[in-house]
């Protein structure tokens, strides 16, 4: 019998679980609804659409399609019914399913302010999340000279840089003293603001909103000190929130998000949630990399191909991607505690440099600027192998050579088994094997390992080893 697999979400988690099944041996059908009107898109590269450097078909993603893909989008789900197995949908149909899988993501948090109802936002105010968003940003955008980013975590600098890049006078302005301040310590976001300035963005910090009015003519952001902003668009980028609904009122187990075990299952066997919805181990996942890593344990699991499979997280590995900036942050690097802690600052030229060991593992990095030496510190951080005795030509990125210098960036030297796309786990074995398998340009190894799909940040890290590979077996490449 025909197994039947209902997916609900047809974003990056649902769209790569459909993808890994349809991979996969064996008789099914899967179904995936999806809210949003539009095909699978990446989220991640909605900020490089805010720049103009890409156009909307360059953020769509490819989706699985033939025999047993069934794609819905704009077929939201309004409710699930466990005992009878079914799903209905805005339109009242029901369609029963063997497995659900419940991929709804997360949505903006739009804060208690004064002069914002979240069902019924003014035209000049847009969180910034979806496609849509996006969409309406441009619209606002295009007739604008200015802008107001509340919020300066990852996502709201990324727009901020956006928006600015457009020619718009863009403020961000930010409740705490510090730019992402879950990612960074108070003197690399004090760097950080430093850059932002240089670029044309605006820094507010420790200073809250209390109020928001808006007409057709601009916004007015009141601030806790008394002082009030004018600008023609203000972007909303205050964190998400998981979206639960679903699961909620069908009587599953909720925290924070949708809670599931290891083999990604929640409280009732049939049914299954990954993605930013899903909580394991107490932990929300809110990046590409795990829930794309969720999609292949569970296409694992449902499909028999190894029934064993568990999901273990991997170490996470945040970057900001925004012209003219370099960031990298992973594990605790803003925390304090027993082990080495080396630090660099040149805040005249936009660099910073923290990394903190403990029993000779890096278990924490902090790299803004220019540091030649970002990729070997990622690899150290996440494979978990010592750190060179020298420590300087991590923290500087220059290499010392002699006894302990940095390990080579050479993707001779580098080991089959080090994670080049991090999003992915594409690893440079993975890559080598693609190249001889017959894949001679960078777009084709993309196109063969998924690499670079994700955020992007590693696609010419791929063209390097691209480039090596034809040079040592003489082959020419293009790109």
């Amino acid at each position: 019998m025909t197994a039947r697999v209902v997916i609900v979400g047809n974003g990056m988690a649902g769209a790569r679980l459909a993808a890994e099944l349809h991979a996969r041996e064996g008789d099914r059908k899967v179904t995936v609804l999806g809210a949003e009107p539009h095909r699978a898109y990446n989220r991640i590269m909605l900020s490089t659409l805010l720049t103009g450097r890409i156009a909307e078909p360059d953020v769509e993603l490819t989706e699985a399609a033939g025999h047993g893909i069934d794609r819905r989008p704009g077929v939201p789900v309004t409710a699930v019914d466990r005992s009878a197995r079914e799903v209905r949908t805005g339109d009242g149909e029901r369609i029963s399913y063997d497995h659900l899988v419940l991929a709804t993501g997360a949505r903006a948090v739009v804060p208690p302010l004064p002069g914002l109802d979240p069902t019924d936002l003014p035209q000049r105010v847009v969180p910034f999340r979806t496609l849509d968003d996006c969409r309406r940003i441009l619209a606002v955008a295009d007739g604008a000279r200015s802008a107001i980013v509340l919020g300066g975590g990852l996502l709201g600098l990324e727009a901020a840089r956006g928006l600015a890049t457009r020619g718009l006078a863009t403020t961000v302005v930010h409740h705490t003293g510090h730019l992402m301040e879950r990612q960074l310590d108070p003197a690399a976001g004090a760097v950080l603001a430093g850059t932002l300035a240089g670029l044309g963005v605006t820094i507010q910090l420790a200073v809250p909103a209390t109020g928001v009015v808006a007409d057709d003519t601009g916004v007015r952001l009141d601030l806790a000190d008394g002082r009030s902003l004018h600008a023609d668009l203000l972007v909303l980028s205050c964190g998400v929130r998981p979206d639960t609904a679903l699961a909620q009122a069908a009587g599953l187990t909720v925290r924070r998000g949708v809670v599931v075990d290891d083999r990604l299952r929640t409280s009732d066997r049939s049914v299954s949630a990954i993605g930013d919805c899903a909580e394991h181990d107490g932990a929300l996942t809110g990046l590409v990399a795990p829930a794309w890593a969720q999609a292949r344990v569970l296409a694992d699991v449902l499909t028999g191909t190894d029934p064993l499979a568990r999901y273990r997280p991997r170490p996470v590995v945040t970057r900001l991607k925004a012209a003219g900036i370099d960031l990298a942050a992973m594990g605790d690097a803003a925390g304090g505690g027993p082990g080495e802690e080396l630090t660099f600052a040149d805040p005249a030229r936009g660099t910073y440099a923290r990394l903190r060991i403990r029993d000779e593992r890096l278990i924490g990095a902090i790299l803004l600027g220019d540091n030649p030496a970002v990729g070997t510190v990622i690899q150290l951080f996440d494979r978990g192998h010592p750190v060179p005795a020298d420590r300087r030509a991590l923290l500087l990125g220059r290499a010392l050579g002699g006894a302990g210098a940095a390990p080579s960036a050479s993707p001779a030297l580098m080991p089959d088994a080090a994670v080049v796309c991090q999003c992915n786990t594409v690893t440079k074995g993975a890559l080598v094997r693609c190249w001889r398998s017959g894949a001679r340009t960078v777009d084709a190894v993309v196109a063969g390992t998924r690499a670079g799909t994700g955020c992007g940040g590693c696609r010419d890290a791929v063209g390097g080893i691209v480039d090596w590979l034809s040079e040592a077996e003489s082959v020419e490449v293009t790109r």
